[in-house]
């Protein structure tokens, strides 16, 4: 190369490397707000946050790098719900994933400008969260948990399992949607399967009267417990604990409850929710609206079946159920 076509390549590149960097400074990083209704070192909170963040990393964003995810972690509480949605929406962040309604409704409560996506979330329509499912509107978005109507499989599985069963305890929230929605199902099946109902308000209780409650309930024959979503992911290692000490055969909501010894689950897959909630906020991020992208439902369904539980239990799983299980745990 000649000595003066060497000095106009060094010229120009001297222009183009600046504007080079300028360009990739002025880059935003993107910010996602995160708020959970369980503790921060919750397993299940472990897995969730691995698997949303996995899925935003094949989508391209990676958690410090062209994106911050930044967490809060309510464990239950419902005053720290409401400061953490604060928290967050102080952030301002170009998107928000919640999970539940209990956390969803605050979230609602403090903004109705920046991008919400929930998951776990039920009946979206009828607690006022969306205008349809097809056109959500406003700024929020997201899967749904179940229909009330799955809460009729949990007591025909309980039955199944074991045939002896003629009283239930429902362990419920009744001062929400979900929690006297899934009931009313329950009640609605349970006659025509010979079972007598027991409701225990779960958001009353505390952890003592919540054992007096199963204790008392366990003094009778051929019982059994009915477990549903709301107020009972907090404290589902001391429901699984009553459940073996006074020998209750228990149908649980998810896969988590199972696998922490109880009996049996099933419900929708709650890591798949947070793979696909990912989908929604990058397609956010990208410029599409929550109102223009549909409320979607599970697509996945979970039978676990605890064959150690139950063997402890004197249970003998039938053949018909084992095979209609997802996850045999021994």
């Amino acid at each position: 190369m000649k000595r003066r076509e060497f000095i106009r390549f060094l010229g120009g590149a001297a222009v183009a490397w600046p504007l080079a960097a300028s360009a990739q400074q002025s880059e935003r990083v993107r910010r996602i707000g995160v708020l959970s209704a369980l503790a921060e070192d919750d397993p299940e909170s472990v897995t969730r946050r691995a698997a949303f963040e996995q899925a935003l990393k094949t989508l391209g964003w990676t958690n410090g790098s062209n994106v911050r995810v930044d967490y809060r972690w309510a464990a239950a509480n419902a005053e720290r719900m409401r400061k953490h949605a604060a928290e967050v929406i102080a952030l301002a962040p170009d998107v928000i994933l919640t999970s539940s309604n209990i956390v969803l409704a605050p979230m609602i409560q403090a903004t109705r400008t920046i991008p919400i996506v929930f998951v776990q979330v039920i009946d979206p329509v009828g607690s006022g969260f969306v205008e349809s499912l097809a056109q959500p509107g406003g700024n929020v978005t997201g899967f749904t948990q179940f229909e009330y109507s799955l809460a009729g499989k949990w007591v025909e599985l309980l039955k199944q399992i074991a045939p002896h069963v003629t009283r239930a305890a429902v362990i419920r929230d009744p001062t929400r949607g979900p929690g006297i929605g899934q009931f009313a199902v329950v009640q609605a099946i349970a006659p025509s399967l010979g079972i007598e109902l027991k409701p225990i308000n779960a958001n009353a209780l505390d952890n003592s009267e919540t054992e007096r409650a199963i204790a008392a309930f366990a003094r009778s024959p051929n019982g059994g417990l009915i477990v549903t979503v709301g107020g009972t992911a907090f404290n589902r290692d001391l429901i699984i604990a009553l459940a073996a000490k006074h020998r209750l055969p228990a149908v649980y909501p998810y896969r988590y409850f199972a696998s922490g010894g109880g009996l049996m689950s099933y419900g929708p897959d709650t890591i798949e929710q947070y793979r696909r909630a990912a989908d929604y906020i990058d397609r956010i991020l990208k410029g599409e609206k929550p109102a223009d992208l549909p409320v979607q439902a599970p697509t996945k369904y979970e039978l676990v079946i605890n064959l150690k539980t139950a063997k402890a239990l004197g249970l003998t799983v039938p053949p018909s159920v084992l095979a209609r299980a997802d996850e045999v745990i021994e």
